[in-house]
């Protein structure tokens, strides 16, 4: 196993996690209901790039995945809660271990575990009866 140390070994984490993703039964239906098939290679240039940019400090993503996140939890009655972040995290850590070793590995889960919490917390205060 090597460190996480180029875009290369982004994309590897990336498209093996999202594979996982995809197969998954509490979360692909989800994805696979918002992401068309022929969407899902673009897609994941985005999140390449979201990673990449996050990891390495590269300044290439553009976007707004918690207004993404958002629609999607309005769309499904705002029925996402904290399974599905802890169920999306446990995939990450499980993932990234299987590939890397490192302290970048490190930096990934953390980074991933700050936005678990940070995009569940900000969907959560979104619901009508947080809103009140």
């Amino acid at each position: 196993m090597k460190s996480i140390e180029s875009r290369e070994d982004v994309q590897l984490l990336v498209n093996t996690f999202y594979s996982k993703i995809r197969k998954d039964e509490l979360l692909g239906p989800i994805f696979n209901s918002y992401i068309s098939e022929d969407e899902w290679p673009q897609h994941l240039i985005k999140l390449t790039d979201f990673w990449e940019t996050n990891l390495f400090g590269v300044p290439k993503f553009k976007g707004s995945p918690t207004q993404k996140h958002l629609r999607i939890d309005e769309n499904l009655e705002y029925r996402i809660d904290a399974f599905h972040f802890g169920k999306w995290l446990q995939l990450w850590v499980e993932t990234i271990n299987e590939l890397f070793i490192g302290d970048c590995v490190d930096k990934a889960i953390y980074m991933a575990r700050k936005m678990a919490t940070g995009q569940y917390l900000t969907l959560w205060k979104q619901k009508p009866e947080h809103k009140r």
